[in-house]
C-alpha cells in the first residue's frame, strides 16, 4: 500500500459537477494533505473549469485507476455509481472518499464498507456536518457524558434551490434521489442521529408534493425511534428557504446548532444551550471549512497518522435507516429498519 509514503495524499476527483468543483475549491487550502493529481469528468463542461484550475482532466474513471501517482480517489458522482466505482477502486488498491449516500441499501453499504476494510483502504464519507466545530462540540459533549442520557433529537436540513433546476438532473429522479430531500441533506442528519444513538429499529415517514411537480416529493417529516430507546424527528423538505437545525436533549443538559448559511459557503453558527442549574446561553461560532476539515481527516487515516472518525458500522446503520426511510416515505406506514 501507498499508505506509508510521505507527503500529500495524490487522488484522484471523479466528478466535477457543483459538489466536485466545491472539493476544487476547498482543497486549495489543503496542499500540505492532499493533492489532486488528476480529474475525471466525461462531460464536455468540465473541460474548462479543469484547464482554469491546472487539473490534468481525464474522460475515463479506468485511466485514473490505472495511474501509479493516484493513491485515493474522490467520488463526487451520482450515489446510482458508488457501487461499482468503488469496487473498482478497491480493486485497484486505491483509498475512497465517497459522498453521501453511501449506497441506497444496508446490503449495498456493507459491502463498500467490508470490501474497503478486508483490502486495508480507508473509506471516508461526504457527512462534512460532523466537522462543523459546533456540531463537533455537540459530540464531545454527548461522548463525555455532560448531556446525560440522549432523550430525543430534533433536526431539520432544507433548502429549495433544487426549484431551479432541470428537471431532467438526476437529484430530481425519485429513482435515484427518492424520499424528497433525505439523499440530499436529510442523510446528514441520521447520520448525526445515528451517532448519537445508535441503530434505529423502526421510522414512520410522511412525504408529499406540496409546492412542486418533485416527483419524489418536496416535503418530508420522519418519525425514527433507536433499539437503545429514544427518538428523532427530522425533516428534509425542498421547497422553503434555507434552514439548518440540530438539537439534541439529554438529561443534563440540552443543545441547539443552527447554521447561518449552507455548508457550501459557511458563515457561521448560532448555538443555543442549557445545562442542569445553568441558565440558557447564545453564542455565536466563526465560519469554518468542515469539507475540507473531513478531506484532511482521511487524508491523515490514509497516511496512519490518525483514525478516521466515522466507523464502518456507523456508515452501515445510516444507510440501513435511509433505506428504511425510503419505503415508509412511499407506503406512509411504519417500517422496521433491516
Amino acid at each position: 500500500m501507498n499508505s506509508a509514503s510521505q507527503g500529500p495524499v495524490r487522488v484522484a476527483l471523479v466528478g466535477l459537477g457543483w459538489w466536485g468543483r466545491k472539493m476544487v475549491s476547498v482543497l486549495r487550502g489543503a496542499d500540505a494533505d492532499l493533492n489532486i493529481v488528476c480529474a475525471v469528468e466525461p462531460d464536455p463542461n468540465g473541460v474548462a473549469f479543469a484547464a482554469e484550475h491546472g487539473l490534468d482532466l481525464l474522460t475515463d474513471y479506468d485511466a485514473a485507476l490505472a495511474r501509479s501517482d493516484v493513491e485515493a480517489v474522490i467520488l463526487a458522482t451520482p450515489h446510482r455509481l458508488h457501487g461499482a466505482q468503488i469496487e473498482a477502486a478497491v480493486a485497484a488498491g486505491k483509498h475512497v472518499f465517497c459522498e453521501k449516500p453511501l449506497a441506497m441499501t444496508r446490503v449495498g453499504a456493507e459491502r463498500a464498507v467490508t470490501l474497503c476494510r478486508e483490502a486495508g483502504l480507508v473509506l471516508g464519507m461526504g457527512h462534512e456536518r460532523r466537522f462543523e466545530p459546533p456540531l463537533a462540540a455537540l459530540l464531545d459533549d454527548a461522548a463525555s457524558g455532560r448531556l446525560g442520557r440522549i432523550l430525543q433529537i430534533e433536526a431539520n436540513f432544507s433548502h429549495d434551490r433544487f426549484l431551479a433546476l432541470d428537471r431532467s438532473n438526476w437529484r430530481l429522479d425519485a429513482t435515484q434521489a427518492p424520499a424528497a430531500g433525505m439523499t440530499a441533506t436529510g442523510i446528514h442528519l441520521t447520520d448525526l442521529s445515528v451517532k448519537l444513538m445508535g441503530a434505529a429499529s423502526n421510522v414512520r415517514v410522511a412525504c408529499e408534493s406540496l409546492a412542486s411537480d418533485f416527483a419524489q416529493g418536496d416535503t418530508l417529516s420522519a418519525h425514527i425511534r433507536f433499539r437503545n430507546g429514544g427518538t428523532a424527528y427530522v425533516s428534509a423538505t425542498l421547497a422553503t428557504p434555507f434552514i439548518s437545525r440540530f438539537a439534541v436533549f439529554g438529561t443534563k443538559g440540552w443543545i441547539d446548532v443552527r447554521d447561518k448559511a449552507h455548508v457550501e459557503a459557511p458563515a457561521g453558527w448560532v448555538v443555543t444551550r442549557a445545562f442542569t442549574g445553568t441558565e440558557i446561553t447564545v453564542s455565536e461560532i466563526g465560519p469554518a471549512e468542515p469539507v475540507r476539515d473531513n478531506l484532511v481527516a482521511f487524508a491523515r487515516a490514509v497516511r496512519g497518522t490518525a483514525a478516521y472518525p466515522i466507523t464502518g458500522e456507523e456508515l452501515i446503520n445510516n444507510i440501513a435507516l435511509l433505506e428504511a426511510i425510503v419505503l415508509s416515505a412511499r407506503s406512509g406506514d411504519v417500517v422496521a429498519v433491516p
